[in-house]
């Protein structure tokens, strides 16, 4: 199946809800079939951002603009979007069959029976859950009821598929297995998606491109890759990485060179050296070892300061040892937090 691909075109975009600006001149573009993720804590304005595409909330100001065309104004059942939430929302008392025929048996997009056979089955065979269609929607599992909410979203093959943290409630291993059947899906049907998460694994795994957003504000877009490696401040840095990125000020470095006006500097896990000390040159003292089977992050206490790195897990290195820290990529922040030209 084919979904009818579409942009989508934010400008300037803003919405409070009485003192709180939710959402802040936020201006973004969403080509053909991108699979694009808004990604920031809680109170970061990502569902409403959602909800503004979809026609569920009214900007305060700018437009929302879906295939080339402004529904700032239009009503959510006709702008072609589908939505998934974070909870299943299926009704209960129906079949997966009936829940996935939902959509198409509505007034606005009401199909014939046969049309809505072949789509309930095409749909399922995509989602691998063609065998539970007779199925109530209370004898499934977590993670088939997520797929049976997709497939409710996919089934009327919309321009835009928005979802706001639809794998956030399954457990850890189910949501790995959804991340590569969304991904899966994405590329078959070759969906334009707007997906919102606080999961960094989700989003690095995931999108095209990415969306730092705080506190309303759309902070950086770009790929996964570029997000990662060259951050525009503090904050996105610490969006991505796990463990997170060390940040510690200048003077802990001071052999390494930076531009003038960095205050901070910023060092992934894997971009640094760990020897043990000789002749007392030693710059930390490793005082916790966390062992992951195939490799090890070490803790490094610089002062009161704790520095994580990775380490192969035959380092020979034990808590207590003195080490000298060599960095090899490090990132430069000048005291507001700004990303500072290496």
């Amino acid at each position: 199946m084919a979904a009818r691909m579409a942009d989508v075109r934010l400008e300037t975009v803003c919405k409070s809800f009485g003192k709180t600006e939710a959402v802040r001149e936020l201006s973004l573009e969403i080509g053909d079939g991108e699979f694009v993720v808004l990604l920031g804590p809680t109170g970061a304005g990502k569902t409403t951002t959602l909800r503004l595409v979809a026609g569920l909330e009214r900007p305060d100001a700018g437009c929302v603009a879906i295939a080339g065309r402004d529904v700032t104004a239009a009503p959510p059942a006709m702008r072609d979007v589908t939505f998934v939430f974070q909870q299943y929302s299926l009704y209960p008392h129906l079949s997966v069959f009936d829940n996935l025929a939902f959509p198409l048996r509505s007034p606005v997009h009401r199909s014939a029976a046969a049309e809505i056979n072949r789509k309930v089955r095409e749909v399922a065979r995509l989602l691998h859950i063609e065998d539970k269609l007779q199925n109530r929607a209370t004898q499934l599992s977590g993670g088939q009821m997520q797929r049976v909410a997709i497939g409710r979203a996919l089934i009327r093959s919309p321009a835009v598929y928005l979802m706001d943290e639809p794998l956030s409630s399954l457990d850890a291993k189910l949501r790995g297995e959804m991340r590569i059947e969304l991904q899966r899906i994405q590329r078959e049907v070759g969906a334009t998606v707007l997906y919102v998460t606080h999961d960094q694994t989700e989003a690095m795994t995931l999108a095209t491109r990415i969306g730092v957003m705080d506190l309303g504000r759309l902070v950086q877009v770009g790929t996964p890759r570029e997000i990662y490696e060259s951050p525009a401040n503090v904050y996105v840095a610490t969006r991505l990485g796990s463990p997170g990125i060390n940040l510690v000020p200048r003077s802990i470095f001071p052999t390494v060179p930076a531009p003038a006006a960095a205050a901070t500097v910023g060092v992934r896990t894997e971009h640094v050296r760990i020897r043990k000390a000789e002749n007392g040159r030693s710059l930390g003292t490793v005082s916790w070892i966390e062992h992951l089977g195939d490799q090890d992050h070490l803790h490094i206490a610089l002062g009161e300061r704790d520095f994580v790195t990775l380490s192969d897990a035959d380092s020979g290195l034990s808590v207590g040892d003195p080490v000298a820290i060599e960095v090899t990529r490090p990132l430069f922040f000048d005291a507001a937090g700004r990303r500072v030209a290496d």
